[in-house]
């Protein structure tokens, strides 16, 4: 048989095809920030991209603060954090914003303690271990809290995030709210003044892997990520007095007297769905959860926006379904409501 004759011209041009995008509307999406709700971030992008015909979306979990660092540089195409955004933050972004809330969860105190099953921590003792006024696991007030358990004399080693974290945003607003003394000499923000005794660990992970390597240790973390390793963690008292472990009712509960105002985002129509519980009053509330938020450009390209308002309604739909099964807390019906309806001024 005669073999087709190709000239160096086609040659070129079937060259050409084969390397040629598979598609003109492929279209990939750049995310970063917190790492609390990375993990079930993370389930939903991949599963996003797979029903999203020619759409890929990548997150890196960096913290909340290198977040919205890349975010007002322009280097990516929505951010997380679980600190919002401040008044300050926003008036820098020229595109406008809208902060969406996404998801919940709980921030939990993890150990390491050999033995110790079940650790009660009472108001008033918690903030002052990360003071670093409380410093022995045997400390009296501890001892008092746990009838019956033995308690190591043991120095207890803090574990904080090095970073600018979302994560520490939130458990220091709590500890402000409940404990003045905390409040002056700690602080509250995305990063504080810890004692120089601390031990520092970039991100969720970076805190529960010390954690869990470290005999003596305690440290915050997003809930997720101590059911993931198996890490125990502490029982809070909260503001009812009640001793509350963390859990998907508990986390319910703190999130049931959260109230969104009527105000916009300064200088914008975007709603202002900023909102903290810094000390929940239910009796059966766990004392230490927050709602995180998903970062978007109010004004951008026509295709980029479609997008990420498919993804906001798939993150309200069957992303709200996952949630439970991984630790996190679903958006009441409500909130859901709101968000939808702010979703729909990404253009």
């Amino acid at each position: 048989m005669r073999k087709p004759f190709l000239t160096s011209a086609m040659i070129v041009l079937l060259g050409a095809a084969s390397i040629a995008p598979a598609s003109a509307q492929d279209l990939r999406l750049t995310g970063s920030g917190a790492s609390f709700p990375f993990p079930l971030y993370s389930s939903w992008f991949k599963d996003f991209g797979k029903q999203t015909q020619g759409v890929t979306v990548d997150y890196q979990a960096k913290g909340s603060g290198a977040g919205i660092q890349d975010f007002t540089n322009n280097t990516v195409d929505f951010a997380a954090s679980d600190a919002a955004m401040s008044d300050e933050e926003i008036a820098k972004i020229k595109q406008g914003v809208v902060l969406l809330p996404m998801t919940a969860g709980e921030i939990v105190l993890s150990y390491n303690l050999e033995g110790v099953k079940e650790l009660k921590l009472p108001r008033e003792v918690y903030p002052d271990i990360f003071a670093g006024k409380i410093t022995q696991w045997n400390d009296p007030k501890i001892a008092a809290a746990n009838p019956g358990v033995k308690l190591p004399d043991q120095k207890i080693t803090v574990v904080a995030r090095s970073d600018s974290s979302g994560t520490t945003f939130v458990f220091t607003g709590h500890l402000s709210a409940i404990n003045a003394a905390f409040k002056s000499s700690v602080g509250h923000g995305t990063t504080v003044q810890w004692p120089t005794s601390f031990v520092k660990a970039p991100k969720n992970d970076g805190v529960t892997a010390t954690i869990k390597q470290t005999p003596g240790a305690i440290g915050y973390i997003e809930y997720t990520y101590a059911i993931a390793t198996k890490q125990p963690m502490a029982v809070l008292q909260n503001k009812a007095g009640q001793y509350i472990a963390p859990g998907d009712e508990a986390g319910k509960a703190a999130l049931a007297g959260a109230e969104f105002t009527t105000k916009t985002l300064p200088g914008s129509d975007a709603p202002d769905l900023r909102v903290w519980l810094f000390d929940p009053a239910g009796a059966q509330a766990y004392p230490i959860a927050t709602f995180t938020w998903m970062l978007f450009y109010k004004d951008q390209d026509d295709a980029k926006a479609k997008v990420l308002r498919e993804l906001v309604e798939y993150g309200l739909t069957k992303g709200q379904a996952m949630a439970p099964k991984m630790g996190y807390i679903p958006l009441p019906e409500s909130v859901v409501a709101q968000v939808r309806k702010a979703a729909a001024l990404i253009q």
